[in-house]
């Protein structure tokens, strides 16, 4: 569920007089996502997505997420646009939450991604790194390490109830991402969380990226990593070869990774996979049974942790180090 404020049609139509739009003909609420209210409108000029920004994400972050999106669109990225209001504004309100209204891309989320998906999304991930690197604005990622250790704090007390064992688990790899953890690799504004259901295609043409609400400036391999966790896990939990190679070859068809980003790839998939293992454990532990809030089951992560930690080169991910 992901319509956590409802609208009534008298508040949509004051709130679209600021926009130049035409008349509204219809609208319904999105059940996908986690993070915000999204609805589907149509109007007599065409049809957009009005999202409400809810109270996990931060008033002060979103000039930078519609900025992005306006800049990536700019350089030729296929993301949506937000639509500015008469005053030029991109920004407003409308049942007490800050709102945009957005552009809507055609094109359907792969529910059972292929190699062929797979190369196409690493080579609009390597687009987008390039498209981002003049974007004058910055975002600190709120999840990196100093992030996983809070959201660890207050989840590890009750993490075994989880699975027995885990708190020593994820203890161990904390200190071992801790010593290893590079911090001197290419970085960038990132999207941080391109999953699958953040990416549409037209048949096997990818037509659009979403969700920028992640977007951060950080290592751009911890990027693709993180489309490694995504993309290339079977139902089974087994990693795929031959998606992680696609993903790969796909990626550096557009930027070449340096030998250095190569040899990160297992140490940065291990924590890339740790950070959404928490972010779920810490709404599977603290979000009531019933809430609106969509919970994930956090073993899956748990699961490409423990693969992530058996890895000893990237050639086990589909790319040979240099």
């Amino acid at each position: 569920m992901a319509v956590y404020t409802d609208i009534t049609e008298g508040e949509l139509d004051a709130f679209l007089e600021r926009y130049n739009v035409g008349r509204l003909l219809s609208y319904k609420g999105i059940a996908e996502g986690s993070e915000n209210s999204n609805f589907l409108l149509h109007t007599a000029s065409g049809s957009y997505i009005l999202t409400l920004y809810e109270k996990r994400v931060d008033q002060a972050d979103l000039p930078f997420f519609l900025g992005l999106m306006d800049h990536l669109a700019g350089k030729g990225i296929n993301c949506p646009l937000p639509v500015h209001r008469s005053d030029g504004t991109v920004i407003g309100t409308i049942a007490g939450r800050p709102a945009a209204l957005i552009t809507f891309l055609e094109g359907m989320w792969p529910r059972r991604p292929t190699a062929a998906h797979c190369r196409e999304v690493g080579k609009a991930l390597a687009g987008l790194h390039l498209a981002g690197a003049d974007f004058p604005l910055t975002r600190r990622n709120a999840l990196s390490f100093d992030g996983w250790r809070k959201l660890w704090g207050a989840a590890r007390p009750r993490a075994d109830e989880v699975e027995p064992g885990l708190s020593a688990e994820v203890d161990a790899d904390f200190a071992e991402l801790a010593e290893k953890w590079p911090a001197d690799l290419p970085l960038g504004v990132i999207h941080a969380d391109l999953f699958p259901d953040n990416v549409f295609f037209l048949g096997d043409e990818l037509s659009g990226i979403i969700d920028f609400y992640f977007a951060c400036n950080d290592l751009f391999a911890y990027d693709l990593a993180t489309c490694l966790n995504a993309w290339c896990f079977e139902k089974d939990h087994a990693f795929n070869l031959t998606k992680g190679t696609a993903l790969l070859a796909g990626y550096q068809s557009v930027r070449p990774l340096s030998a250095r980003e190569v040899e990160a790839l297992p140490i940065l998939a291990r924590g890339s996979a740790l950070r959404f293992m928490l972010t779920r454990l810490y709404d599977w532990l603290t979000i009531p049974d019933g809430a609106l809030v969509q919970k994930r089951d956090p073993l899956e992560y748990v699961r490409r942790l423990r693969f992530h930690r058996s890895i000893k080169s990237p050639s086990e991910f589909g790319i040979e180090p240099r």
